[in-house]
């Protein structure tokens, strides 16, 4: 019989493989990450795979810890009960604690036409399939990106700089995110690069042909590729499986990650929801989340408490193209800063967090237990009780530096 603590970790994104890596601290921990590539996805760099200035694959050996068993497979069920995963491919294996990082992708488009005509760009597969389409497609055709947030934004730049006729339909209003003279930096960098910009109330897709985009003030938009870069959603294992979810989706859990449904599994990234007030999606959240996720596990195999989540991160990067992007930082309360890098300092910005991120699982994965993050132990309590006051007694300690 084994004397190991076996660990599976369902998804190999930056949640999956900094919980992983952060694992094999202890000896009597056995790690098994299952996840459906063979290759880990910066998602950062999927608008540039669309746009052939990068490929979006990492090799695992340079981002995994060598002791952790990796299972190319996709998990169909938790049977929570029996503390097993049924894979796709029929296997089923056991765990003592589940970390659940399953990540996020884009949802089924409700507007007509949408699921039919319009590309995904949230995965892998789906922009691998939308450049193969763009190079079968004129490069003076028109292309139409549905979504003013990040992904649209940065797909439209991407295309734009490579000479695509795009147009960014962006709903309400760009950049929701963005301090206004930040947003106006970034309409400044679109143009300069020739896409054009729809927003405003009557800038909602109705409906999505073969050829074109229908808008809510009745707007025909001829398109011959159109691409959905709108909405957010996850995968629906956890419901299938029984375990309780947001509206969304996402598990939920208490502040510690831990599912409330289920002490031993444990919940990070994208697909989780503490206390049902999720945090704000980036590749830097989720491998943080990732390794808080791991302390608790790691608390609980040594018998100790587990602590609450200290999170922030008030910031947001962009590129557009690849000469200028925009590093918004922001006020703990989400809201954005006047303050903003543009230009070369943005470009470089962006492409530092990119790489950053990458670096920091690789670290992780030669000295588990290295990551760190800075909290202020103020603003995610202050949200409990005022957003979430069922939940205001998980208030969260103050370390300015959490670190297990």
């Amino acid at each position: 019989m084994s004397t190991k603590n076996e660990v599976v970790v369902i998804g190999g994104g930056y949640a999956g493989v900094m919980a992983a890596n952060r694992l094999t601290q202890r000896d009597d921990v056995r790690v098994t990450m299952i996840n459906p590539r063979a290759v880990f996805v910066p998602r950062l760099r999927l608008h540039q795979l669309v746009g052939a200035t990068h490929e979006a694959v990492v090799d695992y050996r340079d981002v995994l810890a060598e002791d952790v068993g990796l299972v190319v497979d996709s998990v169909t069920r938790i049977d929570a009960a029996g503390r097993t995963v049924q894979t796709a491919g029929g296997d089923r294996i056991g765990y003592d604690h589940l970390i659940y990082a399953v990540g996020s992708g884009a949802p089924t488009p409700q507007v007509p036409g949408a699921g039919e005509f319009a590309y995904p760009i949230a995965t892998l597969e789906a922009a691998r399939q939308l450049r193969s389409a763009l190079f079968d497609t004129p490069g003076a055709a028109p292309v139409t990106v549905i979504g003013g947030g990040p992904t649209g934004i940065e797909a439209a730049a991407e295309l734009a700089g490579r000479g695509r006729a795009v147009t960014l339909v962006c709903g309400r209003v760009l950049g929701a995110y963005l301090h206004p003279r930040a947003r106006r930096t970034a309409r400044k960098y679109l143009a300069a690069l020739g896409a054009t910009v729809v927003e405003g109330p009557g800038a909602t897709v109705t409906a999505v042909t073969s050829d074109a985009v229908e808008l809510g003030d009745g707007r025909p938009l001829t398109s011959a590729v159109t691409i959905w870069a709108a909405g957010f959603g996850v995968p629906d294992l956890a419901a299938r499986s029984g375990l309780r979810t947001d509206a969304a989706g996402r598990l939920l859990t208490d502040e510690t990650l831990t599912c409330i449904d289920d002490e031993r599994i444990v919940a990070a990234g994208d697909s989780s929801a503490p206390s049902d007030l999720p945090f704000r999606m980036s590749a830097y959240t989720a491998y943080c989340l990732g390794a808080h996720a791991a302390d608790t596990v790691l608390h609980r195999i040594a018998g100790e408490q587990p602590t609450p989540i200290d999170l922030a991160f008030p910031a947001m990067c962009l590129s557009f193209g690849r000469d200028a992007g925009i590093y918004q930082l922001g006020h703990k309360d989400e809201t954005a800063m006047r303050l903003y890098f543009s230009g070369f300092a943005g470009k470089k910005l962006k492409e530092f967090a990119c790489e950053a991120g990458i670096k920091h699982l690789a670290t992780e994965a030669r000295k588990p237990g290295a990551h760190h993050w800075f909290s202020d132990g103020k603003y995610r309590p202050e949200q409990l009780r005022t957003r979430r006051p069922e939940f205001a007694q998980a208030e969260i300690s103050s370390p300015q530096i959490h670190n297990r």
